[in-house]
């Protein structure tokens, strides 16, 4: 009797462990914590209440519900974001990150998100158009970016950076330096529609270079789990033209 009583609670409790173990596999959820630094307005900044918000994280928030991730985004300053990414801190950076053959050797990067230029921004009156106009003068620019790699291409401009491009931005607006080379989307924020800025800066010349600059996800090298994840979600963005709508409502037409 008491044989057949241990065997009929042994089959319940198994049943019971076949109920529930698969719920709680569909429950687990998969989160990916994007590193980014959120000083680059419209793309990725912290608005009134303290949030981080912007293109990028409309962006990843909605490929994170194409493909089935939930993004966390965790404020992290530039100058040590990519060794963070090394050690493993978080699992990806959604920061304005233009895809480099120099980045690409050290890191790997999700399929392109966003084409992007460098942008010369100058005093409202003045007549620059290119950077050659500014041997002798120094230029801002937000340190290790794309814009800071722009300036010391040419000989004789005088390369100043900064751990910001606000502060940058502020130097020229307070007349301390000639002018500041940032991504096409953060000059338009600052000289365009800032209120601050607006009136008293303008871009005065796109700088054209060989091939086409995008922005891309980092990874750390060899993380496919991760990569393949994000690829889904941005190849459904896309699909759907969500990237668009985003557009329209961080940067305009």
């Amino acid at each position: 009797m008491f044989k057949k009583i241990a065997l009929i609670v042994l089959a319940a409790t198994l049943a019971f462990s076949f109920t529930i173990c698969p719920l709680q596999a569909e429950a687990k959820e998969v989160v990916i914590t994007f590193a980014t630094d959120a000083t680059w307005p419209p793309m990725e900044f912290v608005d009134a209440n303290k949030n981080i918000v912007g293109f990028s994280i409309d962006y990843m928030t909605a490929a994170g519900k194409e493909a089935g991730f939930t993004p966390k985004f965790m404020a992290v300053a530039w100058d040590g974001i990519f060794a963070g990414l090394d050690v493993t801190k978080y699992d990806a950076i959604s920061s304005s990150v233009s895809i480099t053959e120099e980045r690409k050797k050290v890191m790997d990067f999700s399929e392109p998100y966003f084409q992007v230029r460098q942008a010369l921004i100058v005093e409202k009156d003045s007549t620059v158009k290119d950077l050659k106009e500014l041997v002798g003068k120094k230029v801002g620019s937000q340190i290790s970016t794309t814009g800071t790699f722009a300036v010391k291409a040419v000989d004789g401009v005088i390369s100043k950076t900064y751990d910001e491009v606000g502060l940058a931005i502020e130097d020229l607006y307070n007349g301390r330096i000639a002018a500041v080379v940032c991504d096409d989307p953060v000059a338009a924020n600052y000289a365009l529609q800032n209120d601050k800025y607006k009136s008293a800066l303008k871009i005065s010349a796109v700088i054209e270079g060989g091939e086409a600059e995008y922005y891309g996800i980092a990874v750390k090298k060899g993380n496919q789990e991760v990569l393949d994840l994000i690829n889904k979600g941005i190849q459904a963005v896309k699909a759907k033209g969500l990237d668009k709508e985003f557009q329209k409502k961080w940067i305009g037409q």
